[in-house]
């Protein structure tokens, strides 16, 4: 049996996806790959929380009972640092950089929110130090890919460790790595819907008529959209997304910097209803080929097209030179599915190590 001790930076929906999911499967991780993953430190804005501070003095914090004191404190109006100390479970005044280089760990998942304003700050430092430090690095965080992808790359050939970064493209869609299961083909064009948030949008749009500004609202108020839905439908989180896949499977160099985004804030019901009429959805396509096409925009794709799938799935069309055409379809959308794939690459980095 092989102790991989975790870190978690970034607290958020993803960060607490992996807690839970560590407490769901981890009996079944021991029995069926051999790996005991334990979480030895939470770190976010609000302090870290450690293996020898969780009121516990074990080798690993409890999670049961630091995610039970965020939902009862955040049920009585608390924020996370008093939801845990009211709960028994001491906050430490340190910063993420610290709790990376300071704190033993084999992994560091980085888990904050993506940000490709500032050159993919604070994940892109986060990364980098974590691999100084000689960890391996599970990142949901697109900025520092998109931004960064050789650069990071390199920092982690040199230190001899591995970077996994399946859930930053599609949620619980594995595609990162068809790198693996595709060996031997080359990858010659991608396309694909690799944002739930548009795909819901348009889904709810075409099929009940509905204006943008309508559909948008419901799906916030059921937690699907961001409260600053911006990223979303205008298109930059999915060129963020195209870039990692550009990069990680075309082989390619690319930046965010070099695609050409439409988002979907201009599409009408008339425009769907035209489309649907005529035997065709809209939707919003990222696409990239060996030639250095890298576009966003809404495309007509035809009904009976395996890229026509609704509501927040996410799915994507690999066209190879060998196992010809390569469709993916899964959830893109969620904190459990994102957590799932970043402890399949955990799983994956200790597999092969």
């Amino acid at each position: 049996m092989r102790e991989v001790r975790l870190s978690i930076v970034g607290f958020g929906v993803v960060g607490r996806g992996v807690t839970e999911v560590i407490r769901r499967k981890r009996a079944e991780i021991k029995e069926k790959f051999g790996l005991d993953l334990r979480v030895v430190a939470i770190v976010d804005l609000w302090g870290a929380v450690l293996a020898s501070s969780d009121g516990k003095g074990g080798n690993e914090i409890d999670v049961d009972k630091v995610l039970d004191a965020l939902q009862r404190g955040k049920a009585d109006g608390l924020s996370p640092r008093e939801s845990l100390e009211t709960h028994g479970i001491k906050v430490e005044d340190m910063q993420s950089l610290e709790v990376i280089k300071e704190v033993e760990h084999d992994v560091m998942v980085e888990a904050t929110p993506t940000n490709v304003e500032s050159d993919g700050e604070p994940g892109t430092s986060h990364i980098l130090e974590a691999l100084k430090a000689g960890r391996h690095v599970v990142t949901s965080n697109k900025g520092p890919l998109a931004l960064h992808f050789k650069k990071l790359m390199r920092a982690a050939e040199r230190a001899d460790r591995k970077i996994g970064f399946e859930a930053t493209v599609g949620g619980a869609m594995p595609i990162i790595s068809l790198r693996e299961a595709l060996a031997g083909n080359e990858i010659l064009s991608i396309k694909g819907i690799l944002n739930g948030t548009c795909n819901y949008i348009l889904t709810r749009m075409s099929e009940e008529n509905l204006p943008f500004e309508h559909a948008l609202r419901e799906a916030q108020e059921i937690g699907i959209a961001e409260a600053d839905p911006k990223s979303d439908v205008l298109g930059v989180d999915t060129a963020v997304k195209l870039v990692i896949l550009a990069n990680a499977l075309l082989g390619l160099d690319a930046s965010y910097k070099d695609v050409s985004v439409t988002g979907i804030t201009e599409i009408t019901p008339e425009a769907l209803n035209l489309a649907k009429n005529n035997g065709y959805v809209i939707k919003l396509i990222g696409e990239v080929d060996r030639d250095g096409k890298l576009e966003v925009a809404p495309k007509l794709v035809p009904k009976t097209h395996p890229l026509n799938v609704s509501g927040t799935l996410n799915a994507a069309l690999l066209k190879t030179d060998l196992a010809g055409e390569i469709v993916v379809v899964g959830r893109g959308a969620g904190g459990v599915e994102a957590a799932s794939a970043i402890i399949g690459d955990v799983i994956r980095i200790f597999r092969s190590s």
